[in-house]
C-alpha cells in the first residue's frame, strides 16, 4: 500500500534532498504515489533539487511523476534532459494520453526531435495522432490503448487477444468488438466474459447499445456522458463508427476540474486561469478587463446618482440607503444566475421552457424580495420615525430584487445562446449591471413615492 504524504513526510523529503542523501531518499520514496511525488518536486523551489530527487526515481515512477507534474513545473525540468531521454524515461513509460500531455508542453521542433527516439514505433505513432487533435476535443484525451476483438472470434480467441493485448494496456474494463473494418459493433464487459458458456457465440453475448462519442466532439461532451450514464470508460469512434481510442474516468476527472477553475475563474471576474506561480503580467492581464468593466460600471452608477443630486439635496436620508440596494440587487442576481448556469451546466436548463423559467424566477423573487422588505418595514417602524422613507426603500427593494432576479436568469441564457460561457454572467457582470439599474430603480421609486408622504 502506498504511503500517504504527509507534513513530516514532506519535510523529511524536502532535507533530506538539500543534504543530497541519496540511500534516505530511496527508502523513502519507495511507498509513495507518483501523484504525492510530484507535489514533493513542485515544492522546491530550486530546479536542482527537484532534478536530483527525480534522477533517483525507477522509470516508470520517474515518468508517472513527471506526467503529474504542474505544466509550469513540468516544461522547465523537460528543458534539462535530452530528446533522448524524454524518451525513453518519459514517453515510453506512460500510456498514449498521458505522454501526449507531456509532449504537447513542448515546442513543435521540440516534439519532433523527441518522437523519432521513440523506439516503439507505433507508440510514437499514437501521439503523433493525438497531437493533431484539437485540445478541446474528446480525441485530445483519449488512449490508443485498449483490447480489441474481431466480431466472429469464438471465447477462446477472445481470452488469447485479451492476454496478449494486455501487456500494453494498464486497466482493462471491458473488451471492445469491431467487425473487419474496425467498426465498434459493441462491448463485452468481462463479467459476462466469465459467465459465458465456452460454446457461446461472441456476437450472441456483447452489448450492442454502446455510447461512444466522436473524436471531434467537445472533451465537456465526453464528461457529460460519462458522468449521465455512470460509465467508468468511453469508446472514442470517427465519423464512420470506427474504433478510435477509449476516454478513461481519470481523464474525465481532470476535464471537471478544468471547467470548474475556469468557471470560477471567470465568476470571480479573471479572463484567464492563472495561479500564484505566474508572474505579475500574467495576473494582472487576467484581472484587469473586469476590473475596468467595474470602474465603467462605478462612473455610470455615480452618473446616475447625479442626475438625483437634487432629489438627495432634499432628501439627504436617501443616501443612506444606496449600498444597501446596491448590494441586495447584486446579491440576488448573482444567486439565481448561479443556479441558472449550474443547470445549463448539467443539461436540465430546458427540461422546461424559457417562459416557465422566467414565471418560476420571478414568483421566488416576489416572495424572497416580499421578505426582504418586510424585515426593513420593521427595522424602520421600530428604530427609526420616518415611514415614508422605509416605504419608499422598501418598495425599491422589492422591486431591484425582481428585476435583478429576472436578469441573473435571462442573461445566463442569452450568453449560451449567443455560444459564450455563461458562468461569465455569474461574477462581476451581473453585479455591475444590477447596481447600475437597482440605483436607476430606487431614485426612480424615491422620485414617485417619497415625496408624496
Amino acid at each position: 500500500m502506498a504511503d500517504t504524504l504527509t507534513k513530516d513526510i514532506l519535510h523529511d523529503l524536502k532535507e533530506a534532498t538539500e543534504n543530497r542523501d541519496a540511500d534516505r531518499l530511496r527508502r523513502m520514496t519507495v511507498g509513495l504515489h507518483p501523484q504525492d511525488l510530484a507535489q514533493v518536486v513542485e515544492a522546491f523551489t530550486n530546479l536542482e533539487d527537484a532534478s536530483f530527487l527525480l534522477s533517483l526515481l525507477e522509470e516508470e515512477t520517474f515518468a508517472q511523476t513527471i506526467a503529474f507534474l504542474d505544466e509550469t513545473k513540468r516544461e522547465k525540468l523537460l528543458t534539462r534532459l535530452s530528446a533522448r531521454e524524454i524518451a525513453e524515461k518519459v514517453l515510453e513509460n506512460l500510456d498514449s494520453d498521458d505522454a501526449t500531455d507531456v509532449i504537447q508542453d513542448l515546442p513543435e521542433e521540440r516534439q519532433r526531435e523527441v518522437l523519432q527516439e521513440i523506439d516503439d514505433t507505433a507508440h510514437a505513432g499514437d501521439i503523433a495522432e493525438l497531437l493533431e487533435y484539437d485540445e478541446k476535443s474528446a480525441g485530445a484525451i483519449m488512449a490508443k490503448e485498449l483490447v480489441k476483438v474481431p466480431l466472429h472470434a469464438s471465447l477462446i480467441q477472445c481470452v488469447r487477444e485479451i492476454r496478449r493485448q494486455a501487456a500494453d494496456t494498464d486497466d482493462i474494463y471491458a473488451v471492445y468488438v469491431v467487425d473487419n473494418d474496425g467498426i465498434l459493433q459493441g462491448i463485452l464487459p468481462l463479467k459476462k466474459l466469465l459467465l459465458a458458456p465456452t460454446n457461446a457465440r461472441l456476437e450472441d453475448i456483447i452489448d450492442r447499445d454502446v455510447i461512444s462519442v466522436k473524436a471531434t466532439d467537445s472533451k465537456e461532451k465526453a464528461a457529460e456522458l460519462m458522468r449521465k450514464y455512470d460509465l467508468v470508460v468511453l469508446p472514442v469512434v470517427d465519423g464512420m463508427g470506427k474504433l478510435l481510442g477509449r476516454i478513461t474516468i481519470d481523464d474525465v476527472v481532470d476535464v471537471i476540474q478544468e471547467e470548474a477553475e475556469k468557471d470560477y475563474a471567470l465568476a470571480s471576474g479573471l479572463s484567464e486561469n492563472v495561479s500564484s506561480a505566474d508572474n505579475l503580467t500574467v495576473i494582472a492581464r487576467a484581472r484587469l478587463p473586469w476590473l475596468l468593466i467595474g470602474l465603467a460600471g462605478g462612473i455610470l452608477g455615480s452618473r446616475i446618482i447625479g442626475q438625483y443630486e437634487e432629489q438627495l439635496q432634499i432628501h439627504p436620508e436617501m443616501a443612506f440607503f444606496i449600498p444597501l440596494i446596491a448590494a441586495m440587487g447584486g446579491n440576488a442576481g448573482v444567486q439565481s444566475s448561479a443556479i441558472m448556469v449550474q443547470a445549463l451546466a448539467n443539461q436540465t436548463a430546458f427540461r422546461f421552457s424559457v417562459l416557465y423559467r422566467l414565471l418560476r424566477e420571478f414568483l421566488t423573487a416576489l416572495l424572497t424580495g416580499g421578505v426582504c422588505a418586510a424585515a426593513l418595514l420593521t427595522y424602520g417602524f421600530v428604530f427609526t420615525d420616518n415611514l415614508g422613507l422605509s416605504i419608499t426603500v422598501g418598495t425599491a427593494l422589492l422591486t431591484v430584487i425582481i428585476i435583478a432576479s429576472v436578469m441573473g436568469t435571462l442573461i445566463p441564457l442569452m450568453l449560451y445562446r449567443f455560444k459564450i460561457d455563461p458562468a461569465v454572467a455569474t461574477g462581476p457582470f451581473i453585479t455591475t449591471s444590477n447596481d447600475i439599474v437597482g440605483l436607476f430603480v430606487y431614485f426612480s421609486v424615491g422620485r414617485l413615492m417619497y415625496g408624496n408622504f
